[in-house]
């Protein structure tokens, strides 16, 4: 019997489990899923807990929830992978062998790799959001504080969904305002990048917002260490920035296990062929989601259109043909703006976010690189999605090829 072995049951993992499952002969083929943790996030759930819209309940479901009955499902600690002997050490030295191997281990966030981020004040006066544990504490910090310097900082890139940073700062200024203290808070938005985003246009644009919503943007700002005694974050060059509440995007990178085997770059992300989505070196290997080193976001879009091209590779590599399918690096994202309006973007590697009608050319209903309440409707609609559709492997009305069509240049 042939087997797949799936590491990782996130976003991607779970997307993939559902399409290879429905479509691989069972007789001939067992299909494994491994994942040290049984619980699934809805990660894009956690900007919305420091403010109050979402609650922990919102953003957590059982993983087994979601994986076919049929699929053997492991909840293990991954300790090796050995790409040359196809096979997958995991926690009890049990060895699991395999003929494909999906790697979607994602990424995590390393506040240890900051100097001084970590410490007594670590989710006192310093707290990240992209775990449920600091979103949740943030929450309880910003009930009773009582207004003063926030700032928010990206320690470097590449981020798990690069647009929240910017959605987090649109928020508090909402937040800030429907509490009656925004004229006693100063935001300060501290990135590496020469803007706010990494995508020129939508970078002008975004930086018009934060402008516009009297949030200071500092670019070109590559942390170097943390004096949270004194409230100061400082740069390489020696510039510093003083803060009474920080929000930190710690540095991000892919699991342990990737570089523990040899197979990562200085992240942890795995080499991959942008278009195909196989590892580059190994021809047995495909890699999905935040595991990759693709240039493209980390976001779950990506993920989504991304399973789409790695479902039809897969059968062709299962068939000994040549790989098709092509991902052109495709993101759709939708940015909570805050006061009920958001702002949606959709562009891949090679087409910058453009003006237009989205989904439906002329129609809609979505207005791209505008704020509209539609825009916001369709952030807040995703969550139903997420844990119906999208998990599921189901098929959404949104191609993994970036379309033209309805966009101005």
């Amino acid at each position: 019997m042939k087997k797949l072995v799936i590491l990782g049951a996130g976003t991607a993992g779970t997307m993939m489990v559902n399409k290879m499952n429905a479509v691989l002969n069972r007789d001939e083929w067992q299909i494994t899923i491994v994942d040290q943790d049984p619980t699934h996030y809805y990660q894009p759930g956690f900007l919305f807990i420091p403010f109050g819209i979402y609650n922990r309940n919102d953003v957590l479901k059982p993983k087994k929830d979601f994986l076919p009955a049929n699929v053997e499902t492991v909840f293990s600690k991954i300790e090796m992978i050995e790409p040359d002997n196809n096979r997958v050490h995991i926690e009890g030295k049990r060895i699991l062998d395999y003929d494909f191997l999906i790697i979607a281990t994602g990424t995590r966030i390393h506040p240890e790799e900051t100097e001084g981020l970590v410490g007594d004040e670590w989710h006192q006066s310093i707290f990240d959001f992209y775990t449920v544990e600091g979103a949740y504490n943030l929450s309880r910090k910003l009930k009773n504080w009582e207004g003063g310097r926030m700032v928010l900082n990206i320690a470097e890139m590449p981020i798990k969904c690069p647009v929240a940073p910017l959605e987090f700062v649109f928020l508090a200024d909402w937040w800030f305002t429907e509490q009656g203290i925004r004229d006693k808070v100063e935001i300060e938005y501290v990135t590496p990048l020469p803007g706010a985003f990494t995508k020129p246009r939508a970078s002008r644009l975004l930086g018009d917002f934060l402008t516009k919503k009297n949030i200071k943007l500092i670019p070109e700002f590559d942390i170097g260490n943390v004096d949270s005694e004194k409230k100061i974050i400082s740069d390489y060059e020696g510039r510093e920035i003083d803060y009474d509440l920080l929000v930190t995007i710690p540095t991000n990178m892919g699991d342990e296990i990737i570089g523990k085997s040899g197979m990562g770059n200085e992240f942890n992300y795995v080499p991959t062929d942008p278009q195909t989505l196989r590892s580059k070196d190994f021809e047995n290997i495909f890699v999905l989601g935040d595991a990759t080193d693709l240039p493209s976001s980390k976001a779950g879009s990506v993920a989504h259109f991304q399973s789409d091209i790695l479902f039809e590779n897969l059968l062709d590599a299962i068939d000994e043909q040549p790989l098709r399918a092509k991902f052109d690096g495709h993101a759709n994202c939708y940015i909570e703006s805050g006061f009920g309006k958001g702002i949606l973007i959709d562009f891949n590697y090679d087409t910058e976010p453009l003006p237009g009608k989205f989904p439906l050319p002329g129609v809609g209903p979505f207005s791209l690189l505008e704020e509209t309440k539609m825009n916001h409707y369709g952030k807040m609609m995703f969550r139903w999605m997420y844990w119906n559709l999208l998990l599921r492997g189901a098929e959404l009305p949104i191609g993994s090829e970036m379309l033209m069509a309805g966009k101005r240049m």
